[in-house]
């Protein structure tokens, strides 16, 4: 349903409360900075008042620990715990933090409190706590008032967090001009293929479920190691019956450069051209902290996008991205739906390239972060790998969303009609 263009969006949080379950994963995840074996999913209600109706919204995510916070000075244990009472305390403050607010604007709220919070936790693990507090308020206020979360910026409303950013048109007409009309109804479903992991293994992820997109894990230290794996990758899809096989790469920050990315992408177009042509995208090669590994990436994106992921915190990162020559952005819902959405808005004026390449999000995560692939321009695939990885997690959507959540034709298959919020209600 439509909201009229003079919806009262003020948002009075009322409460926010957290629960956490340890998820084991059926087989291991293997990034360049070591292997998940296990996680923790968070899992937030936030209850809210808004245009008269209360609500209680529903959102969650995995605290991935060793992608958000790799410090081998600490166990996998002491840093999750650590994000669990980093969550616990941003759902006691939200809502005083959110205010009487737009729920965009509470939500950079929360953003910019998790990030200037006394903590010792790194800026992403902030906000990968913080994350399922945002979603769930969003998911309320659509499910009070009857619409996507996404139809919140049919109107103009005054966005402080973030308007100065949009200087010529606003936030919310910028967002209004990212998102599509219509969303999509379908988006192909991608295949993460570990570092290490075995092919003959994944295969039936191809010949039953019918995968053509793959997401690579490399190493990224060793540039002519990574173009073998990845034209060896190619040419198994190919042989397994892939006419036209999708690729994008992600060395999760280990790449000491840009130029060791040139050697990579030099080495696989020789080794071979079919592969490299079908190579879309590089996820964040080098370290997060782009300003300490700060390299001219013009030479690179001149030949295949580069995503900014990992070093994505602040808006700050955004402006030091583009001098730098970082041409596209992982869009990620573990960083904060609101944040999410504005830095998506802004990357698209500037006409960068957007993926939807998120963390191993099940159930509420999962829903969410292929609503919001839906409505990007231009993606056309989605990693949602805990069918991968955790497929019990998503038990309990199953078999309704099974088509979404556990697709067999290398189809995500979106629901219809499109849910209010941002599916907490299915």
């Amino acid at each position: 349903m439509p909201l009229s263009p003079c919806e009262d969006l003020t948002t009075a949080v009322r409460s926010a409360r957290l629960t956490f379950e340890r998820r084991p994963f059926l087989r291991p995840l293997r990034l360049s900075s070591g292997t998940i074996t296990d996680i923790t999913e968070a899992q937030a209600e936030v209850t809210v008042t808004v245009a008269g109706q209360t609500v209680t919204g529903h959102g969650s995510i995995y605290l991935s620990d060793l992608w958000a916070w790799p410090d081998p000075a600490r166990t996998s244990l002491e840093r999750d715990a650590a994000m669990r009472a980093f969550a616990e305390q941003m759902a006691a403050g939200l809502p005083t933090i959110a205010g009487a607010s737009h729920p965009l604007e509470a939500g950079l709220r929360l953003h910019r409190t998790a990030l200037e919070a006394d903590s010792n936790l790194p800026p992403l693990a902030r906000l990968v706590s913080a994350s399922p507090l945002d979603a769930a308020l969003h998911d309320a206020v659509g499910q009070a008032l009857r619409c996507s979360a996404f139809a919140l910026y049919e109107s103009d409303y005054q966005i402080p967090s973030a308007d100065s950013y949009f200087p010529e048109s606003g936030t919310c007409a910028a967002i209004r001009a990212l998102l599509k009309p219509v969303p999509a109804s379908e988006v192909a479903a991608t295949l993460v293929v570990g570092k290490g992991d075995m092919l003959a293994e994944l295969a039936p992820w191809i010949t039953e479920r019918g995968y053509t997109c793959f997401k690579l894990k490399v190493g990224g230290t060793d540039p002519v190691e990574d173009a073998q794996r990845v034209a060896a990758v190619f040419r198994w899809a190919r042989e397994l019956g892939v006419n036209a096989p999708r690729l994008s790469v992600d060395a999760n920050c280990a790449a000491p450069d840009a130029e060791a990315v040139r050697r990579f992408m030099d080495t696989l177009a020789d080794t071979d051209t079919d592969a490299f042509a079908a190579l879309e995208s590089i996820e964040q090669p080098t370290g997060r902290d782009i300003r300490t590994h700060a390299f001219d990436w013009h030479a690179v994106t001149a030949r295949r996008p580069v995503l900014i992921d990992e070093g994505l915190t602040d808006w700050d990162t955004l402006e030091t991205a583009k001098a730098q020559g970082w041409n596209g952005m992982a869009v990620k819902t573990c960083r904060g739906h609101s944040f999410s959405l504005a830095a998506a808005a802004w990357a698209h004026q500037r006409g960068w390239t957007l993926s939807m390449m998120d963390l191993t999000n099940p159930g509420y995560a999962g829903i969410h972060s292929a609503l919001f692939a839906s409505y990007l321009p231009g993606v056309t695939s989605l990693e949602l790998n805990a069918a991968q990885y955790t497929p019990a997690a998503n038990t309990p959507w199953l078999p309704r969303l099974a088509a979404l959540l556990t697709p067999v034709n290398g189809i995500h298959q979106m629901p219809s009609p499109v849910p209010a919020g941002l599916g907490g209600g299915l």
